[in-house]
């Protein structure tokens, strides 16, 4: 059975880091394409970030969070990060990591979340 647990969220300040951690048991992280996804207050689910399995092609981002955000995988502790950097306020969410890779999450297919880690960026 999958387990995801999403850790690292918090309050920043505009312009600030944070970098979010999904560790994952029931399945390995290099086997499947994971995503990054988020709902924002009175949203929701948008998808931000996805990695392919195997490392198969380049890490993909949604247009807000292109070149602030990077995606990345750490096999050896089957867990997957979301290092955002330069946040803004409407980066606020929950930010759930997802057992499906971008295309698919939009096509509406199903997966796997966890509880979700709260992100809160002030102007």
């Amino acid at each position: 059975e999958a387990h995801l647990v999403e850790s690292g969220g918090g309050q920043v300040q505009a312009g600030g880091s944070l970098r979010l951690s999904c560790t994952v048991s029931g399945f390995y992280v290099s086997g499947l394409d994971m995503s990054w996804i988020r709902r924002a207050p009175g949203a929701g689910l948008e998808w931000v970030s996805s990695i392919s399995r195997g490392g198969a092609g380049s890490p993909t981002y949604a247009d807000s969070a292109k070149g602030r955000f990077t995606i990345s995988r750490d096999n050896s502790k089957n867990v997957v990060y979301l290092q955002m950097n330069n946040l803004k306020p409407e980066d606020t969410a929950v930010y759930y990591c997802a057992d499906i890779g971008g295309v698919a999450f939009i096509r509406g297919e199903s997966y796997s979340r966890g509880q979700g880690t709260q992100v809160t960026v002030s102007s």
